[in-house]
Order: structure tokens, then sequence, then C-alpha cells
């Protein structure tokens, strides 16, 4: 067997042979690792490797690569920008031309295309070129490949929300259609996630198969889902065998002094470097110390926890899940993240590990809320919701009782079950947004607060703030003190909303899987009724949460001492009663009818 004909057959000498050419070392571990996966992987297929392992340099060699054994192939390369698919075009183009033994591949015909956008092989006349770079919002439909290349198609400016990343998903859907309908057709997805929801795991549930190859040897290889590049799972089984059978002092003396190492022990070659000839252990501290640790998961880990981390701030783990009464509210509620406190027994919609917690202690003696108010985003009918959210407040605490959604816009049923529910839990105050029908929805509620005689004060709220940041702004204070107490049943009624819809638009309609999604960028998520209604309730009471309840219960003791001693000096007796019946102040003051003046001294 020749050369050429051993260049054919395996393309891992192929790119060796390549990177000769180009004056460049040997390829790496890593690099070899993609290249067999290029050739031998699936037909459908997904790389995520990090930064600067050259992925996409790989990819471009693969293609070169195929025509060398097929110049008939038909190629389209994808990438999220049209400047970036014509640069590896152009990449191509210059490789052809500069590599001896590829100058076969050089057109002959004075027809034939040779531009960054297309060009063509020595290949027979055809429709379609040999290779044709577009970005991925470019003119797709009409083409045909036999083989598609798409290369870092998912960037921040395309993926930031859950809008972008349907879109975005929508535009690789019709991409998939323009692949020959031939046995050895292939679809390569070169890429970075760039979020929990990348479209990468999209793929994954479509049977593109990943291939995931990181900087360092993970802590936590359960954050892969298994989809860690065979190479480096055998690495780290091999290394937990090793440690299994070696000397456990002698173990824990072995650890790199460079390395961070495995900060929980889990293995030796944890947090180790994949691939030293690329990058080694001090280069990867330095990147980063640099980068920041956020990013430097994110890029080279491929873990999105911490991007997710810092990117949503409103967490469902930082709420106090309860049962929440009507009419009284304790003076305090204590928050704790212990594994005790996790709700087993409630749908869970937000990040993974993100869990509900009851609370851990009830503090103080019960009384009447201070105030509660009915909060009320109106839209029309469609495919937007009008949300009702009922919160009370004691203490600086905040109490959510019930969340009522319909896209029944504000006809006459849904403004009179809203009321309802007013009556209900003893609303004082509507408020209600004025950005949608510019006041008609509020004009419409005083008519029939009229006609069914319920004293409800409405209070009209007009936003003059971007949603998302409104609405973060609103939230975030109050989530981080762990002030927001929510009934069970809120989330067992949100959780089971719209039944008749499929399971992923169900999900976007649900306050809580929206609460763990809201970023600041604009469009977020794609409906927000729900976690605006309740924003805007959060809002009202911004003044009251400013009261500390710890302060709150030291007032409300000294008043109570202060009305015992004032009872004790008018009317002994009945404050010795009083106290043996161990009633709070409000009974107190009621039994001594300091409430309607009349003077009945002992409770009857």
């Amino acid at each position: 067997m020749n050369t050429l004909d051993l260049l054919k057959d395996d393309f891992k000498l192929f790119l060796q042979a390549l990177w000769s050419q180009l004056d460049l070392p040997h390829p790496t571990r890593a690099q070899y690792a993609i290249a067999d996966y290029l050739q031998h992987g699936p037909k459908r297929l997904q790389i995520q490797a990090f930064r600067g392992v050259g992925k996409s340099w790989i990819t471009g060699a693969f293609v070169l690569w195929t025509l060398f054994n097929n110049a008939e192939k038909k190629i389209m390369i994808i990438s999220a920008s049209k400047e970036r698919a014509d640069n590896m075009s152009i990449f191509l183009q210059k490789l052809i031309i500069e590599t001896p033994w590829l100058n076969h591949l050089r057109p002959k015909s004075d027809d034939a295309r040779w531009s960054r956008i297309s060009f063509d092989v020595n290949c027979s006349p055809h429709q379609a070129p040999s290779v044709k770079s577009v970005g991925i919002t470019g003119q797709l439909t009409g083409s045909r490949a036999d083989l598609m290349v798409l290369d870092d198609i998912e960037v921040p400016s395309n993926s930031m929300t859950e809008l972008m990343r349907e879109k975005l998903l929508q535009l690789v859907t019709e991409s998939e259609s323009i692949l020959t309908p031939k046995h050895d057709s292939r679809i390569l997805f070169l890429g970075t996630p760039q979020t929990t929801f990348t479209i990468y795991r999209k793929l994954a549930e479509r049977n593109y198969k990943p291939f995931v190859w990181s900087a360092r040897y993970p802590r936590d290889v359960s954050k892969y889902e298994g989809l860690l590049a065979p190479q480096l799972q055998e690495d780290l089984e091999n290394a937990r065998q090793r440690q299994q059978n070696s000397d456990q002092n002698q173990d824990q003396t072995s650890r790199s002094e460079v390395s961070l190492g495995d900060t929980e022990g889990t293995n030796p070659l944890a947090w180790e470097p994949t691939d030293p000839d690329r990058f080694d252990s001090t280069d990867l501290l330095e990147r980063e110390a640099s980068m920041g640790r956020s990013n430097f998961m994110l890029q080279f880990m491929l873990d999105t926890s911490l991007s997710d981390a810092e990117k949503f701030p409103l967490k469902n783990s930082d709420l106090i899940v309860t049962s929440v009464n009507p009419t009284t509210a304790p003076e305090s509620v204590i928050w704790c993240s212990d594994p005790t406190n996790v709700i087993k027994d409630l749908p869970t919609v937000g990040l993974p590990g993100d869990y509900f917690y009851s609370p851990m202690q009830l503090q103080g003696t019960w009384d009447l809320y201070s105030e509660t108010i009915c909060s009320v985003d109106p839209s029309g009918r469609g495919t937007d919701e009008t949300a009702a959210c009922f919160v009370s407040q004691r203490n600086g605490f905040l109490y959510l009782h019930e969340v009522f959604a319909t896209r029944d816009g504000y006809s006459d049923h849904t403004l009179l079950s809203i009321l309802r529910k007013c009556k209900k839990y003893n609303v004082s105050k509507l408020l209600i947004e004025t950005n949608f029908g510019d006041g008609i929805v509020a004009e419409l509620f005083r008519k029939h607060l009229v006609q069914t005689k319920q004293n409800i004060d409405i209070e009209e709220v007009r936003a003059n703030v971007r949603k998302e940041d409104r609405i973060i702004d609103a939230l975030e204070p109050v989530l981080n003190q762990h002030r927001l107490i929510v009934d069970h049943s809120v989330i067992q009624s949100d959780f089971r909303s719209n039944p008749d819809a499929p399971p992923e638009e169900r999900l976007l309609y649900m306050l809580f899987y929206q609460m763990s999604r809201m970023c600041r960028e604009k469009g977020a998520v794609r409906h927000d009724d729900r976690i605006d209604a309740l924003a805007q309730a959060v809002k009202y009471y911004t003044d009251a949460m400013a009261i500390s309840a710890n302060q709150q219960m030291i007032l409300q003791k000294q008043e109570d001492w202060n009305d015992m001693m004032d009872a004790w000096i008018d009317d002994p007796e009945a404050a010795a009663s009083h106290m043996v019946l161990n009633m709070p102040l409000n009974l107190r003051k009621k039994a001594r009818g300091l409430k309607d003046n009349k003077s009945v001294h002992t409770w009857v």
C-alpha cells in the first residue's frame, strides 16, 4: 500500500501529514481522539471540546480528507456568522493550493467556481459546489450536501434567551433537510455550550451522539451525564483502580503540587490536564485566573453550572415552601438549606439541583396579616395569560397564597373569578398594570366591584423599566433574604396548569420555570406573565420589606408589655385572668372593650 492509500485509509495519518505541511507539531492526544471520532463516529454526531484544542482546524482537515477520498462529495460549512464560515472556506482553498499531494483537487475547468463563498474541486460539473460556506441565518433552503459541518453555531449573541435558542434550533432543523438521503451522508456539530439550556442538549435528544473532551479531568463526572469522551472515562477508571490497589498513604503524597488537585478526593486524576501537550497545568491555572472561574468552567471544562448560576439569579431554592394560612402568619419564618429540609414530593422545574425547602422554624405568635393585595398582569386573548397573584405581608415577610392564570384575556368571567378570590383572601388593594389596555382593565374592575359590592382600592401601575430588569430588581433581594413564603398548593397547581398543551409548551407558562430562567437579556423567557405579576406585588411591598422582622418582634413585645402594665394598673383582676388564659394583645384589647369603648373587663 503506497503513502496516498494510507492517507486515504486513516484520517489520523492524513491529519499528521497535513500538520507537518503546515509546520505544526504532531497532533496531540485530544486532537487524535477527535480525528478518530470524526472518521469512525455515527452519521449524526457533535463534538464539544475545550477552546484552543483546534477542533475547527481538525474538521477542516476532515473536509479535505473527504474530498481526497471522493472528489464528487458535496460539502456545506455553516457557522454562526457568514464571515467565520468563509474563513474556513478560504483556509481549505489555501491548503489545496499549497499542499503538493492535494494539488490534484484543484479544478481544471475555467468554469469552475473558486470564491470564498463556494468553490469546486476537480470533479464532474454539478449544480452544487464542492464546498459552500454560509451563516446559520443565511440562505439554506435549496442547497444539498453529502457532508454538513456546523461549526460553533451557538454563540452568546444567539443563545442567551429562550426565544433566541428556539429560533436557532429551528434553523438547525431546517439545515437537516439539506442532507442528501445517502447511506454515507453525515452531519457534524462542533462547538462549546453557552448555557444549561444549550441546543447541544436538544441535539443529544435527537440522536446526535456527543463527544465531550474537557481541558481537565472533571472532579464531578456526573455533570457530563455519561457524555465524556470514552478515553477520559477510561483514564479515570484506571486511575481509580490503581488507587484502590495502592497504599493509601502513598497515594496521598503523590499528588501534583502544581495542580489544584481533587478537593473532594474522588479520583487521583481529577483536575489534572487531559491534554498537557496542548495546555499544561500551569497554563490552565493562568487562564483560569485571567478569565475568571465561571468563564473558565464554560470554555475549558464545558461545564455551564457556574455561568448559569451568575446568569440566572432567581433560585427556587431561596423560597420557603410551607402551608400558608389565609388570614394569619407567625412573626418570623427561618429558612434553612439543610438536606433534611428538601421537599421531595413537589415537582421541580428549576435548574438542576434547584430544590424547594421547607422552613426550619416558625417563630413568635401568630397574628393577622398587615395587608393582602392582588397583583394583576392583564393581557388580551391569545398566547399570553392574564395572571393574578394574591400576596400578604407581615413583619417584612411576604406570603404567596395563590396564582391565578388564564388565556381568556380580560373577560367578565376572568375578572369576576379574580374578585371572588380577592374576597377569599380579604384583599384590600388591587394592583393593575396599565401598560396593556391603557387603563381599560382597571375601569372594568371598578364596574364589577360596584356590582359585587366589594370595597377594594384599585391602584394602577405603569412600568417604565425594561421588564427583565424590573422583575429581577424586585425579586432578587427578597429571595436572597428568604422573605418569600409560598404555599404548597401554588407549586402543585402551577405544575398542573395547561394540561392539554404539549409538555415543552406547558413548562413555558409555569411560574417557577419562568423564575429560574429569568435573566437580564431581552426576551429571557417567552411567557413571563406569572412572574411579572408576582414581581409587581413584591415591588409594592418594598417599603414594608425594609422593616426588620426581628426589630418588629421587639417592638411588638414592647407594645405587649406596655399594654399588660396599663391593664394591671386599671384592673388587676381582669389582667390576671388574661395572663392565665395567655391571651394575645388583640384579644386582650377586645376583651377590655378598648376597640368599641365598652367597659368589659373579663373575657366572656
